[in-house]
């Protein structure tokens, strides 16, 4: 059997790699991917060496006017920009924001690692058998003075079986087959956040690096990152093994239950905000989840920039005592103490120059 994964919205699923600005150069609306070696053994035979090394060593760029003809003639790969725009706030950028993650590659192409799909498929299983109160002796493991380390385990075992009996055995994925470089473009992100309540209305703001934001009138201001994305309607296969039709509808009407939780959840952090073009994305994709076979198909969050809505399988069960839990965590505390809705951020993908979609969702299919 045969597993079809095809991108609903721009995807990323990483190597754990990115591309430091030193590794790349920006022409003609798409990133070069430099082939260092060939680079090295070019200048090796010559006086200008030492000056790339240096440059290497300091620059936060490498600088166009000395090394562009580089970016025409030594190029390993070249991944064009989703729309020029992205151009101008690459120049503009620096740090962190243009250090770009790269989508899973191998020898022959991109592919789509089974890792990623069977974590998906596993948080969206929890999602739907979890019970009210399975949270409070989690919750007991946090009294101490010192946080536990994996304190959900037993109740992950307890749900959804240990290693050896597991519910998820009835299904087996492996790494899709590559692809060519086409599917993939770098898009331009930004972080969206909410400030402060105006009514039944939060106000929407966009995030600074490191730290702060900009209201919504000032976007262009806010921090751009990029990454290397899977575009709408990329596809990847894989194989695909069951042990039986019936246990692999029962995941798949699981999975489509948690994509409706986080979707609505989405889709409430869109409307309170008046981000629109994004509210209508997430519309559409609500569409497709309630118009196929639940038993023979699903929607589900995939890899990076899902925020966390998509990692964790607690979004409605127990969700006040959720909360309170994460309020004890020096990372989420003081999110959780404003009282702004949690979490207040979300990856916004761009499209045209314009906020459009959230990334990482796709529709899984077997035959």
């Amino acid at each position: 059997m045969t597993y079809r994964v095809t991108c609903l919205t721009p995807v990323l699923v990483g190597d754990g790699h990115r591309l430091s600005p030193i590794d790349y150069m920006v022409w003609k609306d798409q990133v070069n991917v430099l082939d260092q070696h060939r680079i090295f053994k070019l200048l090796a035979k010559g006086p200008r060496l030492e000056g790339y090394l240096s440059q290497l060593r300091k620059a936060d760029k490498l600088d166009f006017a000395s090394w562009g003809g580089f970016a025409q003639n030594f190029a390993d790969r070249r991944i064009p920009f989703e729309h020029p725009s992205c151009s101008k706030y690459w120049e503009r950028a620096t740090g962190d924001s243009i250090h770009i993650p790269t989508f899973a590659r191998g020898l022959h192409g991109h592919y789509l690692p089974a890792s990623a799909l069977k974590g998906a498929l596993r948080t969206g299983v929890l999602f739907a058998s979890l019970r009210e109160g399975l949270l409070k002796p989690v919750a007991e493991r946090f009294a101490g003075d010192r946080l536990p380390r994996r304190p959900a385990e037993a109740v992950e075992d307890e749900v959804l079986g240990r290693a050896g009996n597991s519910r998820m055995r009835f299904v087996r994925a492996g790494d899709s087959a590559p692809v060519d470089a086409s599917p993939v473009k770098v898009y331009l992100l930004r972080l969206a956040t909410v400030t402060a309540a105006r009514g039944d209305q939060w106000t929407l703001g966009w995030k600074q690096s490191p730290r702060g934001a900009v209201d919504s009138r000032r976007i262009e201001e806010s921090t751009p990152w990029f990454a290397e994305m899977a575009v709408p309607g990329a596809a990847f296969q894989g194989a695909w093994q069951e042990r039986s039709a019936s246990a692999r509808g029962k995941i798949f009407q699981a999975v489509n239950q948690y994509a409706a939780a986080v979707l609505r959840l989405h889709r409430q952090y869109a409307e309170s905000t008046g981000l629109e073009p994004v509210r209508a994305a997430i519309a559409a994709l609500e569409d497709r989840l309630r118009n196929l076979d639940p038993e023979q198909a699903c929607v589900l969050p995939l890899g990076w920039g899902g925020s966390l809505c998509g990692k964790t399988a607690w979004i409605e069960k127990d969700a006040g005592e959720y909360r309170a839990l994460l309020g004890r965590l020096p990372f989420y505390s003081r999110a959780v103490a404003s009282g702004l809705p949690f979490p207040k951020t979300r990856r916004i993908v761009f499209e045209g120059g314009q906020p459009s979609t959230l990334p990482g969702w796709v529709l899984l299919e077997v035959s």
